[in-house]
């Protein structure tokens, strides 16, 4: 059964939640006051009423209790200046227990009866005197939140190495998981100057980019594959996915040039299996299809050796 449901964002990055409209008329980028399980919050609506499957919703839905009014935004200033007041005396207490943290943000709730603290650290803080000091000045509950420094980036903000804002400060709601890999997928410098971003992780644009790179690659030939190009015979030695060009390592001149897609051919499997190097097999009769390893012939070696038909020294001589 499909539910009638409204997208509401509590921050300008963050996730979208889900709740029930009821009777309300409303529309993108109205306030709205909603019942959550932090307690009564003020949420931007970004997704406009609309229906959407049972599997969609993961939980209960809360109900939307009305449409922000004036009174509702000056409370949400009044609330402002309240954090930014917390901000200072918090910074205050900090420096004067001493602890080795960072203050990042404060949050209060809408109602008013909870101040959040993020901060990060190396490690874990023993933070239990501060959270006394803050509960005696604020009277109301105090929660400290350790964050990581990708979330801290979000928090501030700033500008990429692109020029724009940072994607997670301004429309990335979750932190996927991004490698090394990637980065090599993509051909980019692994100078970590370059792939990293200012949290000091690796760049988020490294893992939604990922995927277009990984279909473009699929019209290139492998990397020391055997083609065929203008100039003769060679092996590749590297693509470039944007340029649409193949770098070629041509057999004769030892020269790499580079070459449009559309002139190279890719020679057949057979051919690569040609230049293989040749390997010596031994078996009776001419069977043999496998090559013996240095460790089957010291096995045979110390067999014949306990048998009295070979001396090991010398065959482990002649192997070195």
């Amino acid at each position: 059964m499909p539910y009638a449901v409204v997208g509401v964002r509590f921050k300008l990055a963050g996730k979208i939640y889900y709740f029930d409209p009821g009777d309300l008329h409303l529309s993108i980028n109205d306030g709205v006051i909603v019942e959550t399980s932090r307690g009564i919050e003020y949420g931007t609506v970004v997704i406009a009423p609309r229906e959407v499957p049972e599997e969609e919703v993961v939980s209960a839905l809360k109900m939307v209790l009305r449409k922000a009014n004036e009174e509702d935004l000056e409370q949400l200033q009044a609330n402002r200046e309240k954090e930014a007041k917390a901000m200072e005396i918090c910074l205050e207490k900090i420096d004067a227990h001493g602890l080795p943290m960072k203050l990042v943000d404060v949050e209060q709730t809408f109602g008013g009866n909870k101040i959040i603290f993020y901060f990060t650290a190396d490690g874990r803080i023993d933070f239990r005197e501060l959270v006394k000091d803050l509960a005696a000045i604020f009277r109301t509950r105090i929660e400290l939140r350790q964050i990581g420094v990708r979330d801290e980036a979000k928090m501030i903000g700033g500008l990429g190495c692109c020029g724009r804002e940072l994607c997670c400060a301004t429309w990335l709601a979750d932190f996927a998981s991004v490698s090394i890999r990637m980065a090599k997928e993509q051909n980019l410098s692994l100078n970590p100057t370059k792939i990293s971003g200012i949290c000091g992780r690796l760049m988020c644009c490294l893992k939604f980019e990922n995927e277009v790179y990984e279909q473009a690659k699929e019209g290139f030939p492998e990397l020391g594959k055997r083609v065929t190009t203008p100039d003769g015979d060679g092996r590749v030695n590297g693509i470039n996915i944007i340029k649409q060009t193949v770098n070629v390592e041509l057999r004769e001149s030892k020269l790499v040039k580079e070459y449009p897609c559309s002139v190279i051919e890719v020679e057949s499997v057979e051919g690569d299996q040609s230049e293989a190097p040749n390997v010596k097999n031994e078996g009776a009769g001419g069977q043999g299809t496998r090559p013996v390893t240095r460790n089957q012939k010291l096995e045979r070696c110390c067999r014949g050796a306990r048998d009295g038909k070979c001396k090991a020294s010398s065959a482990f001589d002649s192997d070195v």
